[in-house]
């Protein structure tokens, strides 16, 4: 019986806590890449996909501050009202002024942003963003993120293109003045024409997200040419039109599942220290999306 009972006190039952915050979130596949990648690695670790409205968003932060998560993922439309809740930012967070992912460092929240990283991660694959030309549909905390990694991988144009003029002309401010890239606004009050010299062009908004999955960015086709590189930030689902229209022009894609992998990598090793197999959760993602 002495022996029993040692072996009984040895076991551990608890499991680190990791979370995706947002609304809505149902659609958001972010847990089945996270914890392939935790199985795999033979993490005793849990994530959670947790529906949360932006006025029980700072009770969510503290929540899982005192029940001792590990940290936790921040989407639509968390990602710039999170900040206020944190007890500090990462330095890429700080600049964008956008976090998608928060990490328990010594008891505090601190704000990092992998979306942009991830993003110029899948880039990379395809092409050197350098000396690049770059559209961006949005000005939300996604074109942030992106935009501020791009400029900073190097690209020398950047035009945001967005409804609100106060959010595109905020974030082309903030390009202009604090990095070394050259950027500008085009207003999007109807259809925009993609500019003849663009090499990569980016949805960083909403559009075509389940389950408005027959949305379609307001852009004129014929101006969308097969030497341009092509982006989606949708993850659900990965075919968007957007994609698809691409695929059919001949242009180079980045799926949504490209991006979600890449920044996915970056928050398992913010929150766990292990640097996570990236095809094993690609490989999770695809099964479920068949």
């Amino acid at each position: 019986m002495e022996i029993e009972h040692k072996y009984m006190n040895e076991l551990n039952f608890k499991q680190e806590l990791t979370a995706a915050f947002g609304q809505p979130i149902s659609e958001n596949p972010t847990q089945v890449m996270i914890e392939a990648a935790y199985r795999h690695h033979n993490l005793d670790w849990r994530y959670l996909t947790i529906e949360v409205g932006p006025n029980d968003l700072e009770a969510a932060v503290q929540g899982a501050k005192v029940m001792g998560f590990q940290g936790f993922n921040c989407t639509i439309p968390h990602k710039v009202n999170v900040i206020q809740y944190l007890d500090g930012l990462g330095e890429s967070a700080s600049l964008m002024g956008a976090v998608n992912c928060v990490v328990r460092r010594d008891g505090k929240w601190i704000g990092e942003n992998t979306d942009g990283k991830g993003f110029v991660s899948s880039l990379n694959e395809i092409t050197d963003p350098k000396n690049k030309k770059v559209v961006i549909f949005g000005a939300g905390g996604a074109a942030r993120a992106i935009s501020v990694e791009v400029a900073l991988a190097g690209a020398n144009h950047i035009t945001i293109v967005n409804r609100s003029a106060k959010r595109g002309e905020e974030l082309t401010t903030l390009l202009q003045d604090k990095l070394p890239c050259y950027a500008d606004f085009s207003g999007w009050d109807s259809t925009y024409s993609i500019p003849t010299e663009t090499d990569i062009v980016i949805n960083a908004t909403s559009i075509g997200l389940f389950p408005d999955i027959d949305a379609r960015l307001d852009f004129d086709l014929n101006t969308l040419s097969a030497n341009m590189v092509v982006a989606d930030v949708i993850p659900n689902p990965p075919a968007t039109n957007l994609v698809r229209d691409a695929r059919a022009k001949g242009c180079k894609v980045i799926d949504g599942l490209a991006m979600l992998v890449s920044q996915g990598v970056i928050g398992v090793k913010h929150w766990t220290g292990v640097d996570p197999d990236p095809s094993v959760m690609r490989a999770a993602l695809e099964e479920v999306f068949g």
